[in-house]
């Protein structure tokens, strides 16, 4: 489905309801797994939480055959499936995806896990999926990794931590990336009783063997999802409004540094009765910005579009796990970029773009199986008429995302 998006001004005042974070819940999910008495609230609607619901459902399942699971484009769902099933005794399960799941890299947490006694083995190529776990009791608690990978590997050993019998220890080799994360994993585990503590590069987590009562957690919406009305807030008139729920301003989530950062594009964020408010306040002057996203990631398109909007450039650093996302998105942001019109240098870790006076309308932007491709793109429409291809990868972590955009005032036809 290709969408065309034309829009001339935004709703001055527009409300949006935004499902639970996608981070949140597919941490969450897991837990809910290991604790049964878990009940959980607002959790995110897409499709990367509804397969990792489904895999965590079917598990419960006994069997005595090896069972396919497959994930799809769901990266976090591999991850932390492969933490949970290493620790599933007496199970057997193949874990596999998509063909870009199959080219997305395992290998660092397939060797942790081993080093706590787990038996996975690789069913095609080493160090990529589809991988097949025997579940099994990992006895051994004491687990290295390098610090630099993905957090979502740390999250997915954290996570199994409290139902090991000595919990894990876990030191991180090198300078820390995307701390947010795993903080927010340890925060969530700190709610449902676990002790941990994260001090210098060792992490520990100590075993909890059952919650004994009923304990109730909601779901912060998503800050991802908020990005994109951040740029539309940015990319529209003085005095536009854009107030989205249901968000809190000691947020677990490493993306809630968008209040801070659009400060630079005139947006100015408040935080009222469990809701922000984005108030576009000034105009900014063409210049160069510098934004170091090691912690944030995952926002980094939609400042790179917010920027080109703005006639602005930007120097994006701390973006080396975005080669290993749902596509190579450095690679496709300058693909997509330079299509409008963009002058964009990318390396193995940044994205330098320069300031530019023009957008080319009517460009077909490909979104590479990328949800965030398809939505960070979605706000220059403000400027010119964009067409989005495959627009429908958006419900792999914001199905409404269309329909929302419709509701504040963006007309959306289908080509």
């Amino acid at each position: 489905m290709n969408l065309q998006l034309k829009s001339s001004i935004v709703n001055p005042q527009s409300s949006i309801s935004i499902t639970g974070s996608k981070s949140e819940t597919n941490r969450l999910l897991l837990l809910q797994a290991l604790y049964p008495n878990l009940v959980l609230e607002n959790i995110s609607n897409s499709d990367d939480s509804e397969v990792m619901a489904i895999a965590l459902q079917n598990s419960q399942l006994a069997t005595h055959n090896t069972q396919l699971i497959d994930v799809h484009h769901a990266g976090t769902a591999m991850r932390f499936l492969t933490a949970y099933f290493a620790t599933q005794e007496n199970r057997e399960v193949v874990l596999t995806g998509s063909v870009r799941m199959k080219e997305r890299p395992i290998q660092i947490l397939v060797e942790a896990l081993q080093q706590l006694g787990a038996e996975i083995t690789y069913e095609e190529n080493k160090g990529f999926p589809p991988i097949k776990i025997k579940g099994k009791k990992l006895t051994q608690s004491k687990v290295s990794l390098p610090a630099n990978v993905s957090s979502q590997y740390i999250s997915a050993l954290l996570l199994i931590a409290p139902k090991l019998e000595n919990g894990i220890e876990l030191t991180l080799k090198g300078e820390i990336t995307s701390v947010p994360y795993i903080k927010m994993t340890l925060a969530l585990l700190n709610e449902i009783g676990v002790e941990t503590s994260f001090v210098g590069n060792i992490i520990s987590v100590k075993p909890l063997s059952l919650i004994p009562y009923p304990l109730s957690l909601t779901v912060e919406s998503d800050w991802s999802s908020a990005s994109y009305y951040y740029s539309i807030a940015a990319l529209s008139e003085i005095g536009t409004e854009i107030t989205l729920s249901s968000y809190k301003q000691n947020s677990l989530q490493g993306d809630s540094t968008l209040a801070e950062i659009y400060k630079t594009f005139g947006v100015e964020t408040i935080f009222e009765n469990n809701s922000i408010r984005l108030r576009k306040k000034d105009n900014r002057q063409p210049t160069t910005d510098n934004f170091e996203l090691n912690n944030s990631p995952d926002i980094a398109q939609t400042i790179a579009v917010t920027c080109f909007g703005l006639g602005i450039g930007c120097h994006l650093t701390g973006l080396h796990t975005l080669k290993i996302k749902e596509t190579d998105r450095l690679e496709a942001l300058k693909v997509e970029l330079t299509k409008l019109g963009a002058n964009v240098l990318v390396t193995n870790d940044s994205l330098t773009l320069e300031p530019s006076s023009s957008i080319t309308e009517n460009v077909t932007i490909k979104t590479y199986q990328d949800h965030r491709m398809a939505m960070a793109f979605a706000p220059l429409a403000l400027k010119v008429p964009v067409i989005i291809e495959e627009a429908e990868v958006v419900s792999k972590s914001y199905p409404a995302f269309w329909e929302d955009l419709k509701s504040i005032g963006f007309t959306i036809s289908e080509l």
